[in-house]
């Protein structure tokens, strides 16, 4: 069991690493820990102190929830991320943001009622 946590917050570290386009070395330049740690991290190899993977995870944007509980919903795993993400967000840059996703979920809602109407028209 120890080592498949190991694997899956290695994956989740790299897959997330690389959805921001970012290097092992870059990652390493950018929490202040070595290349080989970073790899070791990603290959799950180590296990890696809370410290190092707090500076990781605060870096990538991600939810410790979703390194320490892989069985998590996918639904529950996108939400934690995304208030990761506007949690470190300025305070414009979140009315910024909470702006544009009101206006997107509108346009979207409208959407989807649109479709039910033209269903229910047939």
């Amino acid at each position: 069991m120890r080592k498949n946590i190991l694997q899956h917050i290695g994956a989740i570290v790299s897959g997330r690493r690389n959805e921001e386009h970012l290097t092992q070395q870059q990652l390493a330049q950018q929490t202040g820990r070595g290349l080989q740690h970073i790899q070791n991290i990603e290959k799950g190899r180590v296990n890696a102190s809370i410290e190092v993977l707090a500076d990781v995870i605060y870096r990538l944007g991600l939810s410790a929830d979703v390194l320490f509980y892989p069985d998590m919903p996918l639904l529950e795993q996108q939400t934690k991320q995304l208030l990761c993400k506007f949690a470190v967000c300025t305070e414009d840059e979140r009315v910024f943001l909470l702006k544009t996703l009101d206006c997107m979920a509108e346009q979207m809602l409208s959407r989807h009622e649109k479709e039910v109407e033209h269903k229910t028209a047939e």
